[in-house]
């Protein structure tokens, strides 16, 4: 792929440019929409002649569809999709990038907070060799405990556990290479970690500054309850990351945990019993050691029912447990 730099684009310069997809989710953004799209296609128009901005309505209660449906009127790269109802941020995402027909894939907020004037420096990374670039809020204009704060300590906790080191997980401005999210199925709030799914699966990412604006107008979407959920979502990325192909390795490990514990229960049951002459009746050991010792089992036996959906899944779906980048020379004859 060719860096892209920022030029009127004629038809010798962009016939070997990939086409462009922006994503904008968009909840109760009707007085930013206008703008937004305003600055967003001026700056496409300087870089792409192929692009279109997918504007995703996540069942917005103000008039951001007519904003958008008036929009559409003046601006043909613009699409609409409409949801019944809110389903959250990834889910609109989600909906972007399954309807995308561009080679590469930039996600935006639609709040004005990101500035489309970074996409050409992101693109130009693309064009360097990474897969995915996100972005990194370093003067972030929020408010200084509730979210920044907050997102600082939420950051290095993702980043502790997935092994991927960036600071700025939340920001949505990312731009992607599409065969890096073909396949990729997101829910709760896991639009974030999208970066460690991909680098987990062998992608180049990298982590560069952008602009962020104070929020011009409405309020923020965003909560401290959101960040219990995205710990629970990591957990959740962790586990299928690590133990998705053999789920019997936590599910035993657990299991060989509670089994230690019953037997250390077991035996000081015995000493107690034997050394001390202390009654078995007079100590709570016996009970938690047969509790521990059946959990085991159990946990034990529901890695095993574990181990049989995943194969029943993988082999139903037709899907293979590892990732191909590329290969060569399999199409020549022998």
């Amino acid at each position: 792929m060719t860096v892209l730099v920022r030029q009127q684009p004629t038809s010798s310069a962009t016939a070997d440019r990939p086409k462009l997809t922006v994503v904008l989710p968009i909840y109760n953004e009707e007085e930013s929409i206008p703008p937004l799209l305003e600055a967003l296609v001026g700056e496409l128009d300087g870089l792409y002649d192929t692009y279109e901005i997918i504007a995703v309505n996540d069942g917005s209660r103000d008039g951001s569809q007519q904003a958008l449906e008036a929009a559409a009127e003046h601006y043909p790269h613009l699409k609409i999709i409409q949801f019944r109802c809110n389903a959250g941020q990834t889910a609109a995402l989600m909906a972007g990038i399954d309807h995308a027909s561009g080679d590469v894939i930039v996600t935006s907020d639609a709040d004005l907070q990101n500035d489309p004037r970074d996409i050409p420096l992101m693109l130009a990374k693309l064009g360097e060799g990474y897969d995915v670039v996100s972005g990194w809020r370093q003067d972030r204009q929020d408010a200084a405990i509730r979210r920044n704060l907050v997102s600082r300590i939420a950051n290095r906790l993702i980043s502790r556990i997935s092994g991927v080191r960036l600071h700025d997980y939340g920001c949505t401005l990312k731009a992607y290479r599409k065969e890096v999210l073909q396949g990729m199925r997101l829910y709760g709030e896991m639009h974030r970690f999208v970066p460690i799914y991909a680098s987990w699966m062998g992608a180049k990412v990298i982590e560069v500054p952008v602009r962020h604006h104070a929020r011009q107008f409405g309020s923020s979407n965003y909560g401290l309850a959101r960040i219990f959920k995205v710990i629970l979502d990591l957990v959740v990325v962790k586990f299928f990351s690590g133990y998705l192909v053999k789920p019997i390795y936590i599910f035993g490990g657990v299991a060989a945990a509670f089994m230690l514990i019953s037997g250390v229960a077991f035996m000081s049951m015995l000493y107690l019993k034997f050394v001390e002459g202390l009654s078995m009746i007079q100590t709570p050991l016996p009970v938690l050691s047969a509790m521990l010792f059946v959990l085991a089992v159990v946990v034990l036996l529901m890695g095993v029912l574990a181990e049989i959906m995943v194969r029943t899944y993988f082999e139903s779906q037709g899907r293979l447990p590892y990732h191909i980048r590329s290969t060569i020379n399999f199409d020549k004859a022998v």
